[in-house]
């Protein structure tokens, strides 16, 4: 998934940046007009929902289930929060959000003060001081970017002052009263006035804070030691929890839960196809250039199958989720393996092959979270082979329930023996399988027949498939893998 920054239609000015109203006087003779940050968000969104845009470009999978709540939530005015396993684009979700904001925002240029005050409505004293006392055309007004209007925190390790704000000793050293606002130092929540706030893994967040931003959500001030200092904070707050740990008693608090307006439930792809094209968005590779990349449909099949089968692992810990990072790391070590094994051997186009998949644990590492609960013995090695094995059946079934064996399982029949390995060339299978059956060509959607580096990687998923099948045997030695029949 992505998200796009691409221009649209907005209350805001379009003129130029340096044609944008420089003082109060000239701000209240254009068409800009004081909203709050939600109504900003509702009218922009609804008005590119009206004119049958696409809101949220590059996130698919979403369309009929998630993408419906988020838009909603935007239109009854709710604080958000995005619950779902790691790697099903809660964050990326969350940062589709500025889109919606005004391209720029003016804001009353004051030096020293926190905020980006509305030129109308300052919640600062030294806002409302200067809207009082000095004359609208000396009034300054500069412009905030859409971009810089969203702040973004993870949970673990934030205190109170980090989000929130914190008594400063300096200013107190000057004179400033405990209990004024001249006495804060203010946090991320507070400077990101008319903005958009995020807070990633709310569960990890510490108890003080949550009950910091109870208060933030419930009456939009901020309380620091016990004295309210009252802004009218104008802010979206948004968060992101799994939910293993955000319905775990006590993680959160019960008023913190309760004022959230909406929760957008997240959820890894439903069909692998989608997957597909997630793994490949994600992924950036360019498969073009000095060395082109062919990658058949049943590599990609494999690569998203092998997170499928890890999400259905009884080895796996089912609550810490697979990532969609696990998907798109592991298709980007195959491609980088079958480019390598091209530019070594001087040949083109790279082919993924089976043998290529062997490296996978280099990208896979850290990704898994075995259930240390089970009974099984096995390290993380193991059980990516285990996985890795299981997703090369499935889809070999499935090419072999639609094309048959038939004239592919005659050829073992007769005893061939091959070996294969991510650094024998492709030539190599040509020598040693002369003919191709012409159902491969009708199976695998690739010219098999014709390019000796496809007619590799066929060969190795046929091989693959017919021992994880149980139909041929195999044995390992030296990095090379050789097949037999029985």
């Amino acid at each position: 998934m992505n998200t796009s920054t691409t221009p649209m239609t907005t209350a805001t000015p379009t003129a130029p940046a340096t044609d944008l109203p420089r003082t109060l006087s000239a701000l209240m003779k254009s068409d800009w007009r004081s909203r709050s940050v939600k109504e900003e968000l509702r009218e922009n969104m609804t008005r590119m929902l009206a004119a049958k845009e696409n809101l949220f470009p590059g996130i698919v999978g979403y369309e009929d289930t998630v993408l419906p709540e988020i838009v909603n939530a935007m239109i009854a005015g709710h604080d958000m929060l995005f619950l779902g396993e790691k790697g099903q684009g809660k964050s990326r979700l969350m940062r589709s959000l500025i889109r919606f904001l005004d391209a720029q925002l003016p804001y009353m240029d004051i030096p020293g003060c926190p905020v980006h005050e509305d030129p109308t409505k300052p919640i600062t004293h030294m806002g409302r001081a200067m809207l009082a006392n000095t004359p609208a055309d000396k009034i300054p007004i500069a412009w905030w970017r859409r971009e810089d209007r969203y702040a973004e925190r993870l949970a673990p390790g934030t205190k109170f002052a980090d989000v929130v704000g914190e008594i400063d000793p300096a200013k107190m050293a000057f004179g400033a009263g405990m209990g004024s606002e001249d006495a804060l130092h203010f946090g991320l929540i507070p400077r990101t006035h008319r903005g958009i706030f995020a807070m990633n893994e709310l569960p990890d967040l510490d108890e003080l804070v949550q009950v910091g931003l109870f208060n933030v959500l419930e009456e939009r001030d901020v309380q620091i030691r016990g004295y309210p200092i009252r802004f009218d904070l104008d802010v979206l707050v948004l968060f992101s929890a799994n939910p293993s740990t955000y319905n775990r008693s006590g993680k959160v608090i019960p008023q913190l839960k309760d004022r959230i307006g909406s929760v957008i439930q997240t959820h890894y792809p439903r069909e692998r196809a989608l997957g597909i094209q997630i793994t490949r968005q994600e992924a950036g590779i360019d498969l073009g250039g000095s060395h082109p990349v062919v990658v058949p449909p049943f590599m990609d099949e494999i690569i998203e199958q092998i997170s499928i089968q890890a999400r259905a692992s009884r080895f796996i810990d089912a609550s810490s989720g697979v990532s969609a990072r696990f998907s798109s790391s592991n298709w980007r070590t195959m491609v980088a393996n079958a480019r390598r094994r091209a530019i070594q051997l001087g040949e083109t186009p790279a082919v993924p092959r089976i043998s290529d998949l062997a490296h996978l644990y280099s990208s896979s590492a850290g990704k898994l979270e075995l259930d240390l609960m089970g009974s099984h013995q096995m390290n993380e090695k193991q059980v990516l082979d285990s996985i890795i094995a299981e997703a090369v059946g499935v889809v070999f079934q499935e090419y072999v329930d639609e094309h048959g064996l038939g004239e592919i399982a005659e050829i073992f029949a007769k005893g061939v023996k091959i070996e294969v390995g991510d650094l024998i060339p492709s030539s190599t299978y040509a020598e040693r399988l002369q003919r191709v059956p012409p159902a491969w060509d009708k199976a695998f959607e690739v010219n098999a027949s014709k390019d000796p580096a496809v007619r590799a990687s066929c060969v190795e998923f046929v091989l693959a498939g017919l021992h994880a099948t149980d139909r041929i045997s195999r044995s390992q030695k030296h990095g090379r893998t050789s097949y037999e029949v029985k």
